[in-house]
């Protein structure tokens, strides 16, 4: 079979009964950590635009945008709800060959979910098959190699759960992956250098891409045949080389949620490990301002996408610094954690943080690229001006699939993010109705909780 059908008859094949207990957790945990970001991101300008835009638009079938609870177009709902779970880059990773963020499917699933009043089961198992095809694709595709954002992968991932919940057929899902693919062939370009805000909105425009095409497919639109293998196809034009998909889960591969990360910090994801070592350097130092020099190696590809060009020492908004190595860890050592004023101005102008943060080396280490499982080790050496010398090691952070949150982890990441947007007892009612996700009927209680 082609690519693209072998996600096809999964999508059609794949049972919630089928998915093993700590697999159904773990898609709990992912929702949970999902939602809370969408709090998290709210009050942010991106958002603001994004709900402006959805506001002009009105639908048969409304759904819901999450924290305002304006109804809009079902793809418009998704757009604005992904942009607010993206904003402050806390949702989860998944880092292999290639690597982004598979939680960015959710808010389009659950805006298609709302709208055809699917249970929880439904949107577990929708869920899941936007992860599996999310993940394998990075397990044999580097989208970065040759400039492909990871929201090329993300909307064929999302048609595919959105297919499942609209109930399209093998053949409609077919066409609608293969439409998909056709319409939505994202660039890194925005994440390079000065990031721009398009970074909180190319997945979300893809799950937007991927309901279109969704809702096409469900009309009779064909999306042509062999869009990875053909002539012109994703092989020859994308990713310059053929592939071929791991086992999904329950096929004899293993699911992909169990091996995603849940972010300690609002940062990009290689800077997990870096705040983890810095923190634990500053706690040791008495006065950062006596510190000469900051060391850190890591792998290739933290350096790479974190330390890459003179703007990372300096950077100039939220989007460039929350992805600076050196500035990012500068924050740790100078106030011993991580908030997101830290990342705007005046901050942004602090001349005792950039000073520290001119003094920061970053470099790849062998011993670093050579580890697996998106683990990202990290070497930190902090040299004083006496000389003497402090060397922090950090294998993985807190989050990982390695060293998981537990349960009370991932509350109080949500509570934190939602401070008092909501009522504290609603805060509680939420979070326990969506542990209890697999018995609900449908959306709606969790978004009527949802909105301030």
């Amino acid at each position: 079979m082609t690519i693209a059908e072998r996600i096809s008859e999964y999508a059609g094949r794949l049972q919630f009964q089928e998915l093993p207990p700590d697999v159904v957790h773990q898609t709990k945990c992912l929702v949970i950590d999902t939602l809370g970001c969408a709090f998290g991101g709210y009050d942010s300008d991106v958002s603001r635009i994004a709900r402006e835009m959805a506001a002009v638009a009105t639908a048969a079938q409304p759904a819901t945008i999450f924290c305002s609870g304006q109804k809009t177009s079902v793809e418009l709902a998704a757009f604005a709800n992904d942009v607010m779970v993206r904003y402050l880059d806390y949702n989860d990773g998944y880092i292999s060959k290639g690597g982004g963020h598979p939680s960015d499917s959710i808010p389009a699933l659950i805006a298609v979910a709302e709208t055809v009043k699917a249970r929880g089961q439904e949107l577990i198992v929708a869920v899941n098959l936007a992860y599996e095809v999310f993940c394998k694709l990075c397990d044999v595709w580097d989208n970065k190699t040759h400039g492909w954002d990871h929201a090329t992968a993300g909307g064929i991932a999302s048609a595919t759960g959105v297919a499942r919940l609209l109930g399209l057929s093998v053949e409609q899902t077919l066409h609608a992956i293969n439409l998909t693919v056709a319409m939505n062939i994202a660039l890194n370009q925005p994440r390079v250098g000065n990031v721009s805000q398009w970074k909180s909105c190319a997945y979300a425009n893809a799950n937007r891409n991927a309901i279109f095409a969704a809702q096409l497919a469900a009309r009779g639109m064909t999306g042509g045949s062999h869009l990875f293998e053909g002539r012109d196809g994703f092989f020859r034009a994308v990713s310059r080389e053929p592939f071929e998909l791991p086992r999904f889960g329950g096929q004899g591969g293993s699911y992909s949620v169990m091996r995603c990360l849940i972010k300690q910090f609002p940062l990009g994801y290689f800077a997990q490990t870096v705040v983890t070592a810095a923190l634990e350097a500053r706690s040791t130092i008495d006065d950062v301002s006596n510190v000469a020099q900051i060391h850190i190696r890591t792998s290739k590809s933290a350096v790479y996408y974190m330390a890459d060009n003179e703007e990372k020492w300096r950077p100039r908004n939220a989007e460039t610094a929350d992805h600076s190595m050196p500035y990012t860890a500068a924050v740790a050592m100078m106030y011993g954690g991580i908030k997101r004023s830290y990342f705007a101005m005046p901050y942004l102008d602090d001349a005792k943080l950039l000073d520290l943060t001119s003094k920061i080396k970053c470099s790849a280490s062998n011993d670093a690229d050579e580890s697996e499982n998106g683990i990202n080790p990290c070497e930190f050496e902090v040299t004083m001006r006496s000389g003497e010398r402090k060397i922090i090691r950090v294998q993985h952070y807190r989050g990982h699939w390695q060293d998981p949150m537990s349960r009370n982890d991932l509350e109080e990441k949500f509570r934190s993010q939602v401070g008092d947007m909501l009522p504290k007892q609603r805060i509680g009612d939420l979070i326990s109705l969506l542990w209890k996700l697999d018995d609900l009927p449908d959306m709606r209680p969790i978004i009527e909780l949802m909105q301030i």
